[in-house]
């Protein structure tokens, strides 16, 4: 029997993890599988974050039920592939406000949430004075919330780990752009035919699918982010990440290098040119919290573009017209949890030959297409 030909479009946090799946399921062999990325602007590259989104404020229940289950998705992927620390590292992370009473609020709500999310880990009260103490860089540290649970992850390295497993098995890549159009019931890309395509280019999907006469509700969303270096090194590694009150992320990478950020800048289109106004805004708000840094201690910089829809939730499905097209995308800033999860639904359809009813997580796809 012939193989199924599978071309997948983006190669970030969604387009890695949906080929690590269509070459580790049961049935690898039976898929060929074809990734187009050209390798520009890609929010997963420049993206380090905090996989920890059980306490978060958000309304849509949709959301939060695709985070939890995409928190324990990138877990399990972590795990069964050995992904070292710098790439994935369950360290914890605190969540910090400026009252002992606050921080109790936070404690109830993850009380009521750790039932259907085992993954939060246990949760402990901190003073400020142990929160300093497990992270030992901070000056003036606020009392706050431990999440063993929680994780950082770094985008970029998770996504090439993915891909080196796959390009072992049934994985080809290609750095190109992309024109798509229908030949019968085959999608052609770049003259080459596919049985199925899974689309995740991010903030570029309206321009990816705009060929087939589709217009897509999704705007860019520029995202800056800084890398420093301290001069006295703290004695330990895997430190939890810390979400303080009123300031930028702080992510401890190891035992001398820290990530602040990120940003979200609307109106700026597709621009990845750094911006100075925004460096010394990050070093402003690390400087709140170690004081001893400076633009000397900035090794890196980094910016990439994110893709928000008008209800600033994800979408996922097939497109009308297409059945033989998958897209998922509109991630914003939690695309290194969501992604990964929605990449898991798009690549199990693929592979069983279905098209599931994916309510529970999304709105129907109509609503983003016009």
């Amino acid at each position: 029997m012939p193989k199924s030909q599978v071309a997948i479009i983006g190669g970030g946090i969604m387009g890695s993890t949906v080929a690590y799946y269509l070459a580790t399921t049961p049935g690898w062999r039976d898929f060929s599988v074809t990734l187009f990325d050209d390798g520009i602007g890609q929010a997963t590259k420049a993206a380090a974050g905090i996989i920890s989104p059980w306490l978060s404020k958000r309304r849509n229940k949709k959301w939060y039920r695709l985070a939890r289950s995409g928190a324990a998705v990138v877990n399990q992927i972590a795990t069964e592939t050995q992904m070292d620390a710098m790439t994935y590292c369950q360290s914890g992370t605190i969540i910090t406000r400026n009252t002992d009473e606050r921080v109790a609020e936070l404690l109830e709500l993850g009380r009521q949430r750790i039932t259907d999310a085992p993954m939060m880990g246990t949760l402990k009260k901190l003073t400020a004075e142990q929160v300093n103490e497990m992270i030992p860089m901070l000056d003036n540290a606020l009392p706050g919330l431990l999440i063993t649970g929680g994780a950082r992850i770094d985008g970029a390295r998770y996504a090439e780990h993915l891909l080196k497993i796959a390009a072992g098995r049934n994985l080809s890549s290609k750095k190109q752009k992309v024109t798509l159009t229908k030949n019968k019931n085959k999608i052609n890309i770049n003259n080459q035919e596919f049985d199925r395509v899974i689309i995740c280019t991010g903030a570029w999907m309206q321009s990816t699918i705009a060929p087939l006469g589709f217009n897509l509700k999704v705007r860019p969303q520029k995202g800056q982010l800084i890398r420093l270096h301290l001069n006295h090194p703290v004695a330990f590694d895997q430190m939890p990440v810390l979400m303080p009150e009123g300031e930028r992320d702080l992510i401890p990478i190891n035992h001398n290098q820290v990530i602040i950020g990120a940003t979200h800048e609307n109106d700026m289109g597709f621009d990845l040119a750094p911006s100075e106004v925004v460096i010394e805004d990050l070093l402003a708000s690390a400087q709140r919290l170690i004081p001893e840094v400076d633009r000397s201690n900035i090794d890196e910089v980094r910016v990439g573009t994110r893709a928000y829809t008008d209800d600033f939730a994800p979408y996922l499905g097939s497109l009308p017209r297409f059945e033989q097209i998958l897209i998922g995308g509109g991630l914003g800033s939690s695309g290194l949890t969501t992604g990964p999860m929605i990449a898991k639904l798009l690549a199990t359809a693929v592979i069983n030959q279905t098209h599931p009813d994916w309510s529970e997580y999304t709105k129907p796809l109509t609503d983003y297409l016009l």
